[in-house]
């Protein structure tokens, strides 16, 4: 293949503007072809790449840098040289002064680091760079022989890397907690190279005296494989024969099981690969269960079913997660199977090739082409975050504006999505002039969200996560903000285990320990857990109702009696209706087809929004001395309608909230950004980790704490029937006052999401539209 074909129309002269890329890798670049050689050669088709090995000794008496060409490659191989006599501190520091020289050498502009091991950090980590990669390619710290302190600096890596790759799902499962910007990459395939070997017969003469059928492996041979079961499995088969083809490393010779059908072939070029895979009838991946497998993601699986061989492998989790549907990958449990397994893959083999049209439909997913074009992007993302400053992406505050104290055709009281909404309306499509007031310092209300001090864009009031089902909605709100695509996902704590919130069929079967295979199980589950109810009236009916006591008590009851202070039982049924239970392993907190974040956060919305020279805001102000100087205008009312009417009925009761905001010195806390805490012994009821909402990198991490009470700002209107009576008396006020609109979650008393408020103004507005000026007073007719 010519890579140079595919990238060079891509990246025109990037090597002149581009500094360095120096990949440390513990692998010799001559060793094995693999991710590392796939990578970085294509990265040199835009750069310069230096590969830098771990270093040789040397008789000499100072240390230096050796470089090595290899044909057809564009990557510039470097081997440290070090004096034998040099101490570990002193060959430290010689390593650091050579890759200091190496950037000089390849021009001094600021490079790019690429780590294969955390061990080279050492060295380099005080050198100034560009960007830091970690390509986290295998957990070697459970590999044989791994350096003592290999945790402790990939710990240093991860926290200055500013972008993290694993070589699989299972290792990005184990380490997407240490950083914030971390991605799964499974190892790809050189398609075109390896179909080679389904058309072309094996020509290679030391070959044809091993009999056939063949069974083969390639790849380093050591600590991963299960030797037993080869060995096993050659005695089982005598008339099969085994290639076990690759370098042996960290394992003695003398490790290795003997057998006259067991040849090894010891290291095969990669070029000449697909000539040997084309003379096996299957393909075997051996490997041990331990520690050194826990998270690997084999290169071997596609490489095999590219050359058209069926596979046969131990239960390696990546390999069951992403082939274990696949036609012609048998999975075996245990040496009994293997052996069966791979006469049914012989059998397959000696079949028609119908079986790998669904092979290459995935194989078409994962090639080292769109591996490596997907790691760009998000290395080009992390650079741009890089060169743009908090400030550049902040909308300026707006300015607190106050005219004359006249001449406004609407007074506008709150500046949360339904007083904004309004505002925006009236001043630009109605020409209208605004005054919009808000006791607080901001506009947004609720939704406002700020950098902290260190830098994190948080919500000041508790989490605001954005989706709808309606078009028109988005479509207004996107005049006003670029989006950032996110499906908000909730788990539950349950006495120390994290379960996905609505209850799915995960939650159903990490909770009892279940098995739960499809919708229809998972249904007939919650059918025998759920009770009949007389008269469906409270919130703790539909619960029971829908799913039992059991369910009800470790998910609702006590985090429904903290969130409203009262008990489920008090509360109407339309506050449980607002929580599904799902049969299936649908995780998304919420289903909506339009799921986004404000990119640049919600208080840059706003000010976008109020941007506008017919609308003067007026902040820390109270409506009733803001009231006294506009008599005139007609006022639009977001606020706590019995407020307005100075309570003559009685107060309405709203819950309210507190928060706790704290800032960690790590990346990441949680695994998803709302952590759910239904237990009473608990006093808050969730933890926000803000980072997952918003998408931002940072080397720390800010979250909240979230207390319900009742003393504070109103939040949440109480649903019960007495609270309803009572607001349809103020109802009646305000239909009686032609002056004032009420708008919004508190001026109408009722729950909103913040999509269902924006269209509420959109509709007020479409009523409001006309506009007549009678006797000195603007009159807003419906």
């Amino acid at each position: 293949m010519n890579i140079q074909d595919n990238y060079t129309a891509f990246h025109p002269n990037n090597a002149e503007v581009l500094g360095p890329l120096i990949c440390f890798s513990h692998l010799r670049w001559d060793f094995v072809y693999q991710r590392p050689q796939h990578l970085m050669e294509r990265f040199a088709i835009q750069r310069q790449v230096f590969f830098f090995e771990e270093s040789i000794g040397t008789d000499h008496y100072a240390p230096y840098l050796e470089f090595h060409a290899f044909k057809g490659s564009a990557v510039k191989c470097v081997r440290p040289r070090v004096p034998h006599a040099f101490s570990q501190s002193e060959t430290r520091d010689a390593l650091e002064e050579l890759v200091v020289q190496l950037i000089h050498l390849s021009g001094g502009r600021k490079p790019n680091f690429w780590f294969y091991t955390p061990m080279m950090y050492e060295f380099a980590s005080a050198i100034d760079t560009e960007l830091v990669v970690y390509d986290c390619m295998d957990e070697l710290a459970n590999f044989l022989g791994a350096p003592a302190r290999l945790h402790e600096l990939e710990v240093e890596l991860i926290r200055r890397a500013d972008v993290v790759f694993t070589g699989g799902y299972s290792l990005f499962e184990a380490k997407r907690l240490l950083h914030d910007n971390i991605h799964p990459f499974p190892s790809g395939v050189d398609i075109e190279h390896f179909r080679i070997a389904r058309n072309r017969p094996s020509t290679t003469l030391n070959r044809k005296t091993i009999n056939r059928p063949k069974l083969g492996y390639c790849g380093v041979i050591d600590e991963r494989l299960d030797l037993a079961l080869v060995a096993a499995t050659a005695a089982a088969r005598p008339q099969w024969s085994i290639e076990l083809i690759g370098p042996v490393a960290k394992i003695s010779q003398s490790d290795l099981p003997r057998a006259p059908n067991i040849h090894y072939t010891g290291k095969v070029p990669y070029a000449e690969l697909p000539d040997y895979l084309a003379a096996w009838d299957v393909a075997i991946m051996p490997f041990a269960l331990n520690d050194a497998t826990r998270f690997i993601s084999p290169t071997k699986t596609p490489e095999y079913l590219a050359a058209g061989r069926p596979v046969v492998s131990t239960p390696i989790r990546d390999v069951v997660r992403h082939y274990g549907g696949v036609k012609g990958v048998f999975i075996a449990g245990d040496t009994e199977e293997f052996i069966k397994l791979c006469d049914e893959a012989l059998s397959l083999k000696n079949s028609d090739d119908s079986w790998l049209v669904d092979a290459d439909e995935i194989l078409a997913t994962c090639t080292w082409d769109e591996t490596f074009n997907q790691m760009n992007g998000h290395i080009n993302a992390a650079m741009a975050r890089k060169t743009q400053s908090v400030q550049d992406v902040s909308h300026p505050p707006l300015c607190r504006r106050k005219g004359s104290g006249g001449g406004y055709d609407c007074l506008i009281v709150g500046a949360g999505f339904a007083g904004s909404v309004l505002a925006e309306r009236l001043a630009a499509d109605g020409g209208k002039r605004v005054l919009l007031c808000d006791r607080r310092p901001h506009v947004g209300g609720n939704a406002y969200d700020f950098y902290d001090r260190s830098g994190i864009l948080v919500h000041k009031y508790g989490p605001h996560i954005f989706h709808t089902n309606n078009d028109a909605i988005f479509s207004y709100l996107s005049r006003f903000t670029a989006w950032r695509a996110y499906e908000h996902r909730v788990l539950a704590d349950v006495a120390g285990t994290l379960l996905p919130i609505p209850i799915n069929r995960t939650t159903l079967n990490g909770l009892y320990g279940l098995d739960l295979r499809n919708d229809v199980q998972a249904a007939d589950f919650l059918t025998s857990c759920a009770e009949n109810v007389e008269a469906i009236i409270s919130s703790k009916d539909v619960v029971i109702a829908a799913v039992g006591r059991d369910l009800y008590h470790t998910f609702f009851e006590g985090y429904t009696r903290k969130q409203w202070g009262l008990d489920p039982s008090e509360l109407d049924k339309s506050v449980a209706a607002r929580i599904p239970t799902r049969t299936s392993t649908d995780d998304r907190y919420f289903q909506d087809s339009i799921q986004a974040m404000p990119l640049h956060g919600y208080t840059h919305m706003f000010e976008n929004m109020l941007d506008h020279d017919n609308i003067d805001i007026l902040l820390d102000a109270d409506f009733s001395e803001v009231r006294k100087e506009h008599v005139s205008a007609h006022t639009i009312f977001t606020g706590p309608i019995d407020e307005y009417y100075q309570h003559i009925f009685g107060a309405l009761p709203y819950r309210s909230l507190q928060f706790k905001h704290e800032t960690y010195d790590r990346r990441r806390i949680q695994p998803v950004g709302v952590v759910n805490y239904p237990s009473e012994q608990i006093p808050y009821t969730r933890i926000t980790e803000y980072k997952h909402l918003t998408g931002q990198v940072h080397p720390k991490t800010s979250v909240s704490y979230e207390f319900a009470c009742s003393e504070g700002d109103p939040y949440y209107p109480i649903p019960r029937p007495e609270n309803q009576a009572l607001f349809k008396r103020y109802e009646q006020l305000a239909k009686a006052s032609p002056n004032v609109t009420f708008v919004g979650r508190l001026g109408t008393y009722k729950y909103y999401n913040m999509d269902q408020v924006v269209g509420q103004a959109l509709a007020t507005y479409r009523r409001l539209k006309t506009f007549s000026i009678g006797e000195g007073r603007v009159v807003l007719r419906s």
